[in-house]
């Protein structure tokens, strides 16, 4: 007896292999073989249907569990799931069910417990009843992630036009697609409707809307005259940096022991302070903060005017967040596992160039607390020094200085990344490399340089969060066949400078485009072929942490 809530939450959630509430069981197919011992066990070797009904539910679960399953026991709340044994408890239960309305409850954990400011107070108000809307025509949340791409294409199509009505218009559905964004997580929760399919849609597009966003403000800015391409470049360029910072400090810190320090124990009770929680979640400009800042700078002035106060906010933000996440790696004495120590090595995206060095005289180093990441800052001085501040972009010696790049990486890489700011090596490396591309295309003369490198950043940057949401679902990165072929980090910027040395003027434009559309062309389609077909677990961000 209890809420209808309290079974859905149990029995239809398909996210794990075996869910229960106190009276019910659910079992995913590769539980049901635990189940059916259980069964054997409780009921005995001969049992009959009668037999079997007479277990315990609770005692099933308890039984499977000890088997080793992970049995999902879902967190009521108010919420009534009860096996009443007699007349006077069945009662108790009854009032205790009328006591709470099942739908409030429902509703309101369609949203995710922590949220940013401008999505908590504007967004999700109203959004958890489009959402429910949305469940009750029998609405999918793969197509409300769908709506929510379309919309924001269609307001990167409303800013290319360049017109101040466009800009308008562009900013609003931006918007728009960010209710549709928030409403389609709140559907899945709703209805409890989750895929490996809508998980990587979902993940995947929130990067896409934005980036070609940022294309078309680009767009519209050129129809006026104004070129700001290596603006809208440099925004994703920092964007994408801030997301690496985040995914390598989670994944090193996921499963580390003794993960405490006097930095992390100050942040606690700083949220136990409740203005300062609303305060420190709008500094680091969470997506909802970020695209509210842009929808309304987009309508109110010109896209430079945008790109630069996004650069600006982003950088502070990122100043913020990684200085307070430094500070606890050198305050805590976590110890990281050989799982968080893989996650970071395929993070770094290493490629055959590395892996050689690595292996030759990368292995001749001692290993030391810091020297992964004081490697990897080597390797990115080495590679952009030369070319942004030494004059010699489009030269030999350029080439020679990405190959230089390559031999450090490998030796970044060559030991174990367990150390205390080894999480900072990936996010060293994205920036080095999408750092050499935006230089050597702003640097150069070749006429549409800057939109094709945007466009090589783009198809790299949806490999590197490709990566990143393949380790949080637990399949591990993809696979190595892949990474080799696209060259690793190392190997795209020997090939860029190689390419600005070969090529001047139109040529090096070209080459960057056939190199953004050969990346592209590997990865999605090897990606898509894994979120359709493969068992991948379907992984739905329920923490609300800042996008």
């Amino acid at each position: 007896m209890g809420h209808v809530h309290a079974l859905r939450l149990a029995l239809t959630d398909p996210r794990f292999p075996a869910a229960a509430v106190t009276g019910a069981l659910t079992a995913q197919p590769e539980a049901r073989g635990a189940l059916a011992r259980a069964l054997t066990a409780l009921a005995g070797p001969d049992r009959t249907d009668a037999a079997a009904d007479g277990v315990p539910a609770d005692a099933l679960a308890d039984r499977i569990e000890a088997e080793g399953v992970a049995v999902h026991r879902p967190d009521l709340g108010v919420l009534v799931a009860a096996v009443p044994e007699d007349a006077d408890a069945r009662d108790k239960t009854l009032a205790e069910t009328a006591a709470v309305d099942d739908e409030a409850v429902r509703l309101r954990s369609a949203v995710k417990s922590r949220d940013g400011f401008f999505t908590t107070f504007f967004i999700s108000p109203y959004s958890r009843y489009v959402a429910r809307w949305c469940a009750r025509r029998g609405l999918t949340p793969n197509q409300v992630t769908t709506a929510s791409l379309l919309t924001a294409l269609i307001a990167a199509g409303c800013a290319a036009t360049g017109t101040r009505p466009g800009f308008v218009a562009a900013g609003v559905l931006l918007i728009a697609s960010f209710v549709l964004d928030c409403t389609d997580g709140q559907l899945a929760r709703y209805s409890l409707q989750y895929s490996t399919l809508g998980a990587w849609l979902d993940a995947t597009f929130d990067r896409a809307k934005e980036y070609a966003y940022y294309a078309g403000l680009a767009l519209g800015a050129a129809r006026g005259g104004d070129d700001v391409w290596a603006l809208a470049l440099g925004a994703m360029v920092l964007q994408t940096c801030r997301h690496v910072v985040d995914f390598s400090f989670n994944e090193a810190n996921h499963d580390a022991t003794a993960n405490t320090s006097p930095t992390a124990a100050l942040s606690d009770k700083l949220d136990s302070v409740g203005w300062t929680v609303w305060a420190r979640r709008m500094i680091v400009l969470p997506i909802g903060e970020r695209w509210a800042l842009i929808a309304v700078l987009t309508a109110l002035t010109t896209p430079r005017v945008v790109f630069v106060v996004l650069l600006i906010g982003c950088a502070f933000a990122a100043c913020y967040t990684t200085a307070g996440r430094v500070l606890r790696s050198l305050t805590r004495k976590a110890r990281r596992t050989d799982r968080a120590a893989q996650a970071l090595a395929d993070l770094a995206d290493s490629g055959p160039l590395a892996e050689l060095a690595s292996r030759t005289l990368g292995r001749s180093m001692p290993a030391r607390a810091y020297s992964a990441p004081l490697w990897a800052v080597i390797a990115a001085a080495v590679l952009l020094a030369g070319p942004l501040l030494g004059g010699n972009a489009g030269t030999w010696r350029a080439v020679l200085q990405a190959v230089a790049y390559a031999v450090f990486a490998g030796v970044a890489v060559a030991h174990p990344l367990k150390g205390p700011l080894d999480w900072l090596v990936p996010p060293v490396f994205r920036a080095a490399e999408y750092g050499i591309v935006l230089g050597l295309a702003a640097l150069s003369d070749a006429p549409g340089a800057l939109p094709a490198a945007f466009g090589l950043v783009a198809a790299v940057a949806y490999h590197h969060y490709d990566t990143v949401y393949r380790i949080r679902g637990g399949t591990g990165a993809p696979p190595h066949w892949l990474v080799r072929a696209i060259g690793g980090h190392e190997g795209r910027a020997v090939a860029v400078t190689a390419a600005a040395a070969l090529w001047h003027g139109r040529g090096f434009t070209i080459a960057l485009t056939v190199l953004a559309a050969a990346i592209t062309l590997l990865v999605l389609s090897e990606s898509i072929r894994f979120w359709v077909s493969a068992g991948a677990p379907a992984v739905h961000d329920e923490t609300g942490e800042p996008a």
